[in-house]
């Protein structure tokens, strides 16, 4: 119960965090956006998101290393992002840096504890890491938009955090005695609007209530 709390507080912060960025980015896009316009009436192709994410929960296993490898990502992005030249996203970013500081530490202590825990625990996170790994590398490639922000010194040069990251994740690895892998093909496209079958079945649920009852405020 402990852990399902846990994981659900965990939720509740990064629907925050998507809030306050969904909510500034309808002011600068205007033209009558909202951030419920932004997160229920887009299409799929407009979502530039990590195919990470939108990976399915799969067992405990998967759950938990999908959250480490965005955990660290996000502490490293956070990390950058407080010193962006826009004010608005330092100040978001700041705040967000403060929950996915605990994200993290939660999600290594859960790796540390299956990788290195019984013979089924870390039979189970070999499997993860065999699903997940591959959709770690896009996380890292930059993207145009990206570049234009970064350029301006409002956005990260998200490739400069590669190599930090792998750095944390093979501190909590080694101590879960679990492999890093080498030189395995790396999945791209959603950050360009390019998704998995999975998306589409995660739209289909949130996008729901809107789009049968359009307008609709709750």
């Amino acid at each position: 119960m402990e852990q399902d709390i846990a994981i659900t507080n965990i939720s509740l912060d990064l629907i925050g965090q998507a809030r306050n960025f969904y909510q500034y980015a309808a002011i600068l896009i205007g033209n009558h956006a909202t951030e419920d316009s932004l997160a229920y009436l887009r299409k799929e192709r407009e979502f530039k998101n990590c195919l990470l994410v939108e990976q399915p929960s799969g067992d405990w296993a998967q759950t938990i290393l999908r959250q480490f490898f965005f955990s660290a990502y996000q502490y490293l992005l956070y990390q950058q992002l407080q010193n962006s030249k826009d004010e608005q996203l330092a100040a978001i970013s700041e705040k967000a840096l403060k929950e996915v500081t605990y994200h993290h530490r939660w999600s290594s202590e859960w790796v540390i504890r299956l990788g290195d825990g019984t013979e089924e625990s870390h039979k189970r996170m070999l499997k993860a890491i065999e699903e997940l790994w591959s959709y770690t590398g896009e996380m890292f490639d930059e993207v145009n938009y990206e570049q234009q922000a970064a350029a301006k010194g409002r956005g990260v040069d998200v490739s400069s955090l590669r190599n930090d990251w792998l750095k944390k994740i093979k501190v909590v690895f080694e101590e879960a005695k679990l492999p890093v892998p080498a030189n395995t093909f790396q999945h791209s496209g959603g950050k360009t609007g390019v998704h998995s079958e999975h998306l589409g079945f995660i739209l289909a649920e949130l996008q729901y209530m809107q789009r049968t009852y359009p307008n609709a405020e709750w």
